[in-house]
C-alpha cells in the first residue's frame, strides 16, 4: 500500500530550511497508521524518524545508510523497517527531492538509476555508456580563465575527415532506445568544426535529440546557411560569459566577443521563428566572483532576444556558480549573502516578464536560494574511483580517443593521458574500447590535481557510486542508495 499527499503538504516541504519537523510530524501520522504496520502507540515516534530521515536525504544526498542509521539511533532491525515504512509514503519522496539538495537527484541520480547503469558500474559489467559526449571542435577563439585547456592547443584540420568519419561510426554505433544518449561539446569549440550540421543531421535521422553546448561566436547566419544540419538540433545551449564587451575580454580575451554573441543569438532567435524551426535555445550563465549584482543586466539581455522574436522567446537559462579558486568551494558569508539577494530578484523579475522561461539553478545555486549552507560535492584523489564509471559516461574527441572524464578530454592537458581509455578506429568500435578496459580490471590511480578532470555531473556520479558501494559493504544491499 501507498500512501499519496498533496504536493504542497508539510511533509513535502519538512526538508526546506525554516520548516517545522514538529508539524510535518503531525501530518505525516495519519499516513503512518494508514499503512497498519505501525502499532498506534509507536506512530508519532515513528513519523517524527521518517521526517528526520527526508531531512537528512534532503541535504546530504550521498550520506551512507550506515551513517544515517547511527545518527538517527536505530538498531539495524528497526531502521531496516523505518526504510520500508519511507518508501510506503510518496510524499517523503518528494520532500527529499524538494530539498536542498534535490537537484542531486532529480537531475542526475534517479535518471541513471531507472536506466540501471549505476549497477552495471558496481558489478564491473560491460555496458554501452548511458551518455556519449562527441568533441568533435578544432580549436576554440576564447581563452577563458576558468577553463583548463592548454592555451594553443588545437587539432590539425587534417584530422578533420577521419575524425567526422569516426564521429558517424559512433552515431551508427548508439543503441536508439535513449533518445539522448549523444550531446555535442568540447574540449574546444564544436562549431569550429566544418562537418557538425551533417553529423547532427545523421544522429537526428536515428531519431536522437541532440543538445550543442557552444558559446556561439561562430552561430552566425552565413554557418546556419552553410550547415543546414544544424537545424536538427534538439537544442542549443549558449555559455554567455559576460553582458558586455568588457566582461567578455576580462573573462576569454577575446575583443567584441559579446557583440559578436548577441548579434549571432538575436538573428537565431529571428531565423528560428522565421522558419518555424522546434530547436530550442538556452542560456548557460556562470556567476563569476563579484558577478552576482550582473544578473539582473542577464534579465535585461534575455528581454533584449525575446523581442526580437516575440512569438518565440527564449525556451531555458541554466545557472551555474564558478567555484574554482575558493578553499573547499566555500563562499564567503558576504558573497554568499549578496547572491542569494540577487538569485532571488533574477527569479522575481524573470517571472513577471517572461513566465515561459524555465530556469535551472543547478546543485549549489538551488540550496543556496532556499537558504540552505548545502555545498556542493568535493571528490578528491582520495575519493575518485580507480574504475571509473564509462557505463554512465565516455567522452570521444576528433581522434577518436576514449576519455573517462569530461574535462580530460582537451588537447596536451598534462595528466589526462592516463583517463584515455582506448581509441575508436575502423577497426575498433565504442562499445569495444568500454568492454575491453571493464573486462581487463584495468585501474587509474588518482593524482593530486586530477579532481579537476571531474566536473559536476562527474562528481556527482563518483558521490552516488561511492554512496552505493559502501551500503553494499555494510550489508545494504537490497536498500543501497536510499532513493531508488
Amino acid at each position: 500500500m501507498t500512501i499519496e499527499m498533496s504536493t504542497s503538504s508539510p511533509v513535502t516541504t519538512c526538508a526546506v530550511p525554516g520548516s517545522d519537523p514538529i508539524a510535518a510530524a503531525r501530518a505525516l501520522s495519519d499516513e503512518v497508521a494508514a499503512t497498519g504496520i505501525v502499532p498506534p502507540a509507536e506512530v508519532g515516534p515513528t513519523a517524527e524518524l521518517l521526517v528526520a530521515l527526508a531531512r537528512r536525504y534532503g541535504n546530504t544526498p550521498f550520506l551512507p545508510l550506515e551513517q544515517a542509521r547511527r545518527e538517527i539511533g536505530l538498531d539495524r532491525v528497526g531502521f531496516g523497517r523505518l526504510l520500508d515504512l519511507f518508501a510506503r509514503i510518496p510524499g517523503l519522496r518528494r520532500a527529499v527531492e524538494n530539498g536542498p539538495a534535490g537537484r542531486y537527484w532529480t537531475n542526475t541520480v534517479l535518471g541513471l538509476e531507472r536506466a540501471g547503469v549505476f549497477d552495471a558500474v558496481l558489478d564491473r559489467r560491460p555496458a554501452f555508456p548511458r551518455l556519449v559526449g562527441l568533441y568533435p571542435g578544432p580549436t576554440c577563439m576564447f581563452r577563458c580563465h576558468f577553463c583548463v585547456r592548454v592555451t594553443g592547443a588545437r587539432y590539425q584540420a587534417s584530422a578533420l575527415d577521419d575524425g567526422n568519419a569516426m564521429f558517424a561510426s559512433v552515431i551508427d554505433e548508439v543503441p536508439a532506445d535513449n533518445r539522448d544518449a549523444m550531446y555535442v561539446s568540447g574540449g574546444l569549440e564544436p562549431l569550429t568544426n566544418p562537418g557538425l550540421g551533417a553529423l547532427v543531421s545523421r544522429a537526428a535521422a536515428r531519431g536522437f535529440r541532440i543538445i550543442l553546448y557552444t558559446n556561439s561566436f561562430a552561430l552566425s547566419a552565413q554557418k546556419l546557411q552553410g550547415e543546414r544540419g544544424l537545424w536538427d538540433l534538439h537544442a542549443i545551449r549558449t555559455s554567455l560569459y559576460g553582458l558586455n564587451d568588457e566582461e567578455y575580454r576580462a573573462t576569454t580575451g577575446k575583443q567584441g566577443g559579446f557583440t559578436r554573441v548577441r548579434a549571432n543569438l538575436v538573428r537565431f532567435q529571428q531565423l528560428r521563428a522565421e522558419r518555424g524551426e522546434p530547436v530550442r535555445l538556452g542560456l548557460s550563465y556562470i556567476v563569476l566572483p563579484g558577478r552576482a549584482g550582473r544578473l539582473s543586466a542577464l534579465v535585461d539581455f534575455i528581454a533584449e532576444l525575446n523581442e526580437a522574436a516575440p512569438e518565440r522567446p527564449l525556451d531555458y537559462v541554466n545557472l551555474r556558480e564558478d567555484y574554482s579558486g575558493r578553499p573547499d568551494g566555500k563562499l564567503s558569508p558576504d558573497e554568499r549573502a549578496e547572491l542569494q539577494t540577487e538569485l532571488n530578484r533574477f527569479r522575481e523579475r524573470t517571472a513577471e516578464r517572461m513566465p515561459t522561461l524555465h530556469v535551472d539553478y543547478g546543485y549549489a545555486l538551488h540550496s543556496l536560494m532556499t537558504g540552505s549552507d548545502v555545498q556542493l560535492v568535493r571528490i578528491r584523489p582520495e575519493t575518485m574511483r580507480p574504475t571509473a564509471h564509462p557505463q554512465v559516461s565516455v567522452q570521444v574527441d576528433l581522434l577518436g580517443d576514449v576519455y573517462l572524464y569530461r574535462e580530460a578530454a582537451f588537447p596536451g592537458l598534462p595528466g589526462a593521458d592516463r583517463y584515455r581509455i582506448g581509441t575508436v578506429s575502423p577497426g575498433t568500435t565504442l562499445a569495444q574500447v568500454v568492454e575491453r578496459f571493464v573486462a581487463s580490471g584495468a585501474t587509474v590511480v588518482a593524482k593530486p590535481g586530477d579532481e579537476y578532470f571531474l566536473d559536476g555531473f562527474d562528481q556527482a556520479v563518483t558521490a552516488r557510486l561511492n554512496q552505493m558501494e559502501t551500503d553494499l559493504a555494510e550489508g545494504w544491499a537490497d536498500r543501497r542508495g536510499f532513493l531508488r
